[in-house]
């Protein structure tokens, strides 16, 4: 059941011909007034298939409502609130890509998605974490610069036989830094008939003792399909609400309940209904990084829908 800002938010969005974009880490209240919910690769996928509306109201953090930008160059992008910001993108300039590529001349550029737009500009081709093995392995090159988050870089480097060299070397998200493997003992023993599903921005030791290192996207197939009923998800608390929305009849549980981006939550439905009003916080990116930019977006897209 909706509530009455709820209603007030989807009335104004047909008024102003928007569409509602959001990450499955947002609040269980902004996933319901979402026209489409999923992760960073999803997410891109839908962006570049937007034609019909006018306004993309983007409850993710900047990265994200950047890559729409690229993608979009004629439509209004808005954050709910400008400072949501992904500190882990902020990791990577684009003037550390430029240095690494002069001392290794040889190797193909490849950037998570959770990079700013001048560092993407930098890049051959992006890569999400449900697709950074196959985008790695489309690539002729064997030596990867591959950034910005050193656990992804290594859960590729173990499924390829290529170079993979970190950018930058300590690169990380610090909600799944939270991640300990003392939280997998101590879970296993409360919840022994559960499958362990663990986010590949976790720590590797963490991803030895999973069951399996899954996207977002891809917890959300393995869950869905699975026959068995128990779960424990390693990876932000609101992947747990999305998954307990969708499948009522099994058992889902936060491998550890404090793990929170505060970032993604700083939108909320009174934000939201503003940026509706407003369109205040607009997301621009220079048109010479757009176009750079988006060749490398586009290469990722190829290789994802084929």
């Amino acid at each position: 059941m909706l509530n009455d800002l709820q209603k007030e938010i989807l009335q104004l969005k047909e008024q102003k011909n928007a569409i509602i974009l959001a990450h499955n880490y947002q609040t269980r209240d902004i996933q319901e007034i979402a026209d489409f919910l999923g992760d960073s690769l999803e997410l891109c996928i839908k962006a570049s298939e937007i034609t019909d509306s006018d306004l993309v109201v983007f409850c993710g953090v900047d990265f994200m409502a950047e890559t729409a930008a690229i993608l979009n160059p004629e439509k209004k992008i808005v954050l709910p609130d400008r400072e949501a910001e992904c500190p882990m993108a902020h990791m990577l300039p684009a003037s550390d890509i430029r240095k690494a590529k002069e001392k290794y001349p040889n190797a193909a550029v490849v950037l998570y998605v959770n990079t700013m737009a001048e560092a993407k500009a930098e890049a051959d081709i992006l890569c999400t974490s449900s697709n950074a093995v196959a985008v790695v392995e489309s690539l002729s090159e064997d030596q990867i610069l591959f950034g910005p988050d050193m656990n992804l870089a290594g859960f590729v480097r173990g499924q390829v036989d290529k170079e993979i060299i970190p950018l930058p070397e300590e690169g990380h998200c610090y909600v799944h830094k939270m991640f300990h493997t003392g939280d997998v003992v101590f879970m296993r023993e409360k919840y022994p008939d559960a499958v362990l599903l663990v986010h590949p921005e976790c720590d590797p030791e963490v991803q030895d003792d999973a069951d399996e290192v899954l996207s977002t996207g891809g917890m959300m197939n393995y869950v869905a399909q699975s026959e068995r009923k128990t779960f424990i998800i390693g990876t932000e608390v609101d992947m747990v609400t999305r998954l307990k929305h969708e499948n009522p009849d099994k058992i889902i549980i936060p491998l550890l309940s404090e793990a929170i981006c505060e970032n993604m939550k700083l939108h909320t439905l009174e934000k939201v209904k503003q940026s509706l009003l407003t369109q205040e916080y607009r997301i621009t990116v220079d048109k010479e990084v757009a176009d750079k930019a988006r060749n490398a977006v586009e290469g990722m897209l190829r290789v994802s829908i084929r």
